[in-house]
Parts: structure tokens; C-alpha cells; sequence
């Protein structure tokens, strides 16, 4: 008798891995800008110098009877950033009757320590509040490869409660938290409007206005500059001429003294 080889199960060998597909609002461009104008601050020891910006926000938002998103962008002009930088996601289960917040990676926002991690978690809260107010927050583990430092640590704890989030260490004097909240009406939409300005498109066009007479008045003032500097030049030139010759004429007649008294 002989034995035949056995062939590998055809459902085992024929089932493809199945990939897992994004969702279908993954890659949804934003549809909404507006400007935002970063206050200037004095220096910070651990981020450096804090000038005048301006950034744009960018958003969109999508709804269907199952969920909804809200997707916020900072952008920041002539720097480019990883994808999931300057980026907050804040999705609306409407069966689970739930919120939560993104992206998992965590919220990573530049530039640092200049008010933007508040201000993008109050625009979150004040749109999930006009229509969610009841539903509760999902909450999460907060990343530890993030924190660089004790200031840092601090800096996005402040951040969390000052918005009516709660933060919780399991153990004292360790790194590991989570962040949670009770319902969507505990959360603070509101923020530091001395550090973060939302300006609108006729404060802008007024902004650029003032902006271009200030110019304006600059460029006339460098050129009534430039003349006096020149005028000045010219009667400089005038009294160096006028001082050569009453030298020459001082020498003159001094040789013409000598001269008569030598006689």
C-alpha cells in the first residue's frame, strides 16, 4: 500500500490576511480657515524665546446618525510637520452616547508653551458642548515619551485641569497618569485669550491696512531722513572747502609777515 501525500486544508490556505481598512473620514482635508494670532511672551528658560506669530486653523467636521468628527489643524507658515502634529480629533459616538479625544498618539502641538494645547481643547469642548452636552468622556493613558522634563510634565497637567479634565498617577513619584472627565459639560471651553486670538477676516484686512500706512509713514520718514543727510553732507563739504581756504590764506599771510620782516 502506498501513502499519498496530504494536501493543506483549502480553507486555511486560500483565507487572504485581511488588511484593516481606514476609515472613511481619514483623510479629510480641511474646509474652514481662520487666523490666529500667538501674543508675544517674555522668554521661557526651557523653550527659548516666545515672538509675535500668526498660524492658521484649519477644520473640518463630518456628521452621521452613528457619529460625528471634529478634526482641527494648526498650520504654521513655511514649516512643514509630521502629520500627527498640531492635529486634535474629537469624535462623537451617537449610539454609546460617548466622546473622545485624538489621536491616540497623543496631542503634540508647536509651537510649544505658547497657549495652543489649551485653545485647541476649548474649540473641542465648546463644539461637542452646542450639541452633546450630556454624553460622556472617554478617557486615556497619557504618553510618557513625550514629557522631557519636570516643567514639561507640569506644563500638560496644567493644560488638562485647566480645561475640566481630571489627571490621575497610579503610583506617587511616577511618570505613568490618565486623563478622564465625567460628561461633556464638565469640560471648560474657554482659554488664555491673552495668549491665543482668533482674528477675523475683517480684523485681518484692518491689521494689514495699518500695517501698510505703517510702512507707508516708515519709507517717509527713511526719505526726510535721507535729505537732511544729504543737505547736512553738502553744507559739511561747503565748510570744509571754506576752512581749507581761510587755511591757505592764513599761511599765506603768515609767509607774507615773515617775509616783510626779513626785509
Amino acid at each position: 500500500m502506498t501513502d499519498s501525500p496530504t494536501a493543506p486544508e483549502e480553507n486555511d490556505a486560500q483565507t487572504p490576511a485581511v488588511a484593516q481598512q481606514p476609515h472613511p473620514w481619514a483623510a479629510l482635508a480641511p474646509d474652514r480657515f481662520r487666523l490666529l494670532r500667538l501674543a508675544p511672551l517674555p522668554t521661557d528658560r526651557d523653550t527659548g524665546t516666545r515672538p509675535l506669530r500668526f498660524v492658521e486653523l484649519a477644520q473640518v467636521e463630518r456628521h452621521t446618525p452613528e457619529q460625528s468628527l471634529l478634526r482641527l489643524f494648526i498650520r504654521i507658515p513655511g514649516q512643514v510637520l509630521s502629520k500627527q502634529q498640531n492635529l486634535l480629533e474629537v469624535w462623537a459616538d451617537h449610539r454609546a452616547k460617548e466622546l473622545r479625544f485624538g489621536p491616540d498618539s497623543g496631542l503634540h502641538v508647536e509651537p510649544i508653551n505658547r497657549g495652543l494645547g489649551r485653545f485647541l481643547l476649548a474649540q473641542g469642548a465648546a463644539w461637542a458642548q452646542r450639541r452633546w452636552a450630556h454624553y460622556l468622556v472617554e478617557g486615556g493613558a497619557l504618553p510618557v515619551k513625550d514629557i522631557i522634563g519636570e516643567d514639561a510634565r507640569l506644563r500638560r497637567d496644567h493644560c488638562l485641569l485647566s480645561q475640566g479634565f481630571d489627571v490621575v498617577y497610579a503610583e506617587p513619584q511616577k511618570p505613568k497618569a490618565t486623563y478622564s472627565a465625567a460628561r461633556v459639560s464638565a469640560l471648560r471651553p474657554d482659554w488664555n485669550i491673552e495668549k491665543v486670538q482668533i482674528i477675523e477676516l475683517q480684523e485681518a484686512a484692518a491689521m494689514l491696512e495699518q500695517a501698510d500706512r505703517n510702512l507707508l509713514e516708515q519709507e517717509n520718514r527713511i526719505r526726510d531722513t535721507h535729505e537732511r543727510l544729504s543737505k547736512l553732507r553738502r553744507e559739511d563739504g561747503t565748510l570744509r572747502f571754506t576752512i581749507a581756504c581761510l587755511i591757505v590764506f592764513s599761511l599765506f599771510q603768515a609767509g607774507l609777515l615773515i617775509w616783510i620782516a626779513t626785509r
